[in-house]
């Protein structure tokens, strides 16, 4: 209940512009990628994040989401496979 005052102002909250030294898609589509392996490497050292800031918005979480999922197993390889019976 005390939280909810603040998750509604929380959600009118603006972001940056993006500007021209920002991140876009195909950052995001790399950084997708490498994900997991900075996630390790970001829990023993400060200076690593698995998320590029400043970003420009909805086009790098897109990317970021399709290069995380496609490189790291959400590409629909396994869905295809047919098992074969005896």
């Amino acid at each position: 209940m005390a939280l909810s005052p603040l998750l509604l102002l929380g959600a009118c909250a603006t972001a940056p512009a993006a500007t021209e030294g920002t991140r876009g898609f195909f950052w995001g589509l790399i950084d997708g990628g490498v994900a997991p392996i900075a996630f390790v490497i970001s829990i023993f050292s400060d200076s690593v994040a698995m998320y590029g800031v400043p970003n420009s918005g909805g086009w790098y979480d897109f990317g970021f989401l399709i290069g995380l999922s496609c490189i790291w197993g959400g590409g629909g390889t396994a869905a295809s496979r047919r098992r074969k019976r005896k």
